[in-house]
């Protein structure tokens, strides 16, 4: 695009290019005629009243800026500009959604925009085959995508339903109906294909959808753990289980809790078979576990068809992965004693405080005779092989608020957070990705040790804002309360939260003149004592502000 401007000296002038996206040429020429005569600044002013109310709701303030900063607007936008609309960025550019992904992602905006999560959840309930399984990603122009027999995906929905239910209290989205699809189903020792299936006639609600993912998901292998097939959230190790035998640590926890969350649900619509059903499995899963899956310091992360371990400290290589532990935390189902000695481990063994890494596992898959996939072609120290998976490691933040450990997670909050990988001109040679978003990964490998790898289209983003204001500022916001049980690091003062709902507002202030980590001494809405413990305030919306005053000791 260029144009001929000419400028008498001290004069300007305003150059406006417009770029637009449209369904055809009718829609273009409307949109080209609707910006052409508008104001530009008016535009500018709406786009920014626009982000205003989705990035604003939430404000905080923190001795920490750079906390500040990510968490006012950043990692909300990474979430919903590049995850959820765009589903694109510098590295990935296919406009597809990701079964899991978006699931994910939508958990963050429950409590800010819960209408844009409900229409995900019956979205992605659409794109299950009556067998139980899912589209691991599709393009929604065309409907195209690829059915696999990664694990994890069934039981994503399920998991992700019931954090909505809990965060607005929507019941309704269960009788959602959704359609089946329909395609031919994968061949003898094919695990994955790639095609466009036929939508169904049959339709079935958002609930039966999730209970038919859960079904689907209770296989077990040797140990009592379930089945990783071609993988589980960890899509590189897609070979760990291709016999059929293989089993996942990792997905034993997510299963827990979905089977257990959604057994609850159960009972409250009166499926009381169904309820003790599921409460059944993951009673005999939590077991196994703590039979089977405790290496002596640690959990391990899975089993190879064989039964060779994976993340225990007899393998040669990744002898220790981080989500195994971090979700034993975040289950609540762990036995306390393990799951802190698990978390030590992670601090011990992979987080690199003078690298500012935290570690996925170590050491990475080289030369080992066991093939666990794809992931052993990446070069030892990049991406999910032994780098940092920025993803896993703000679950490790959330395990380590829920142990108490208010400093270390926030540390471990500020080593991921990315405006501080450019403090200094080395450090952002060294970093050389943008500081103003999440990065996926950070290279570990020797000569490339905190480079930043793929930036923007990341699930990062989302679990990053629930670990910062969920687990460390410890907001959480329910149908009709809101709870608050902060776990920040002793040396912090106290920290504000501004929180909007429609026309009312609450202006929360907490001070910690004990420096404790966590524990609340007192605190007043509106200068009324509430005794509650866990600390729980009404959400009644009344159009008026509204201060709440909470001292930690």
């Amino acid at each position: 695009m260029a144009t001929a401007v000419e400028l008498p000296a001290g004069g300007e002038t305003e150059v406006v290019i417009l770029l637009g996206d449209a369904a055809g040429p009718e829609e273009a020429a409307a949109l080209i005629a609707r910006y052409r005569d508008s104001d530009p600044d008016a535009v500018l002013a709406e786009v920014r009243e626009q982000w205003e109310g989705l990035l604003g709701t939430i404000q905080v303030k923190t001795p920490d800026r750079s906390i500040d900063i990510m968490l006012n607007g950043w990692l909300l936008y990474q979430t919903i500009a590049c995850r959820l609309w765009a589903r694109s960025g510098f590295y990935q550019a296919s406009g597809a959604y990701g079964f899991r992904d978006q699931l994910q992602d939508g958990m963050a905006l429950t409590a800010i925009r819960p209408t844009l999560t409900r229409e995900h959840l019956v979205r992605a309930a659409g794109r299950q085959f009556a067998e139980g399984d899912v589209q691991h990603w599709w393009l929604p122009h065309s409907g195209q995508g690829v059915r696999t027999t990664i694990s994890d995906d069934r039981v994503w929905l399920a998991f992700c339903v019931a954090h909505y239910l809990e965060t607005t209290g929507d019941a309704s989205v269960l009788d959602e109906d959704a359609p089946f699809l329909e395609g031919p189903a994968l061949k003898e020792g094919e695990d994955a294909s790639f095609f466009a299936p036929t939508v169904s006639d049959r339709k079935a609600s958002v609930y039966e959808h999730c209970a038919l993912g859960l079904d689907a998901s209770l296989a077990r292998g040797a140990h009592g753990l379930p089945l990783i097939g071609g993988g589980d959230w960890n899509d590189g190790m897609n070979r760990v289980g291709e016999g059929g035998k293989g089993e996942s640590v990792w997905l034993a926890w997510l299963s827990h809790m979905s089977l257990t969350a959604f057994a609850t649900v159960a009972k409250s619509r009166g499926e009381a078979a169904r309820a003790k059903k599921w409460r059944d499995e993951a009673s005999a899963l939590l077991k196994a576990l703590e039979r089977e899956a405790w290496d002596g310091g640690w959990y391990r992360r899975a089993w190879f068809d064989d039964g060779t371990p994976i993340g225990s400290a007899s393998s040669d290589e990744c002898r220790i992965d981080s989500i195994a532990q971090s979700w034993a935390v975040m289950s609540g189902a762990a036995d306390p004693e393990r799951a802190t000695r698990a978390m030590a481990a992670v601090e011990r063994e992979l987080i690199r405080v003078d690298d500012g890494l935290a570690l996925l596992f170590t050491p990475p898959f080289d030369r080992t005779d066991h093939d666990p996939g794809y992931i052993k072609g990446y070069p030892p120290g990049i991406r999910e092989n032994g780098g940092q998976y920025t993803h896993a490691a703000a679950w490790s933040v959330i395990a380590l608020a829920r142990l108490g450990e208010g400093a270390k997670a926030a540390s471990l909050f500020w080593m991921l957070n990315p405006i501080n990988h450019a403090r200094s001109r080395s450090d952002l040679r060294r970093y050389k990705v943008e500081p103003y978003v999440v990065v996926a990964d950070v290279y570990s490998a020797a000569d490339h040790v905190g480079r930043g790898g793929w930036t923007w289209y990341t699930g990062s983003a989302g679990w990053l804002y629930r670990a910062g204001l969920e687990e460390i500022l410890g907001l959480r916001l329910t149908a009709s309360a809101l709870h608050l049980d902060p776990c920040i690091p002793e040396s912090w003062p106290g920290f504000e939260i501004t929180l909007r709902r429609n026309s009312t507002r609450f202006d929360i202030r907490v001070d910690n003149p004990g420096h404790v980590a966590k524990g609340i001494a007192s605190a007043r809405i509106d200068g009324i004592e509430v005794a509650a413990r866990p600390l729980r305030f009404d959400l009644a919306e009344d159009g008026k502000s509204h201060e709440i005053l909470v001292v930690m000791g």
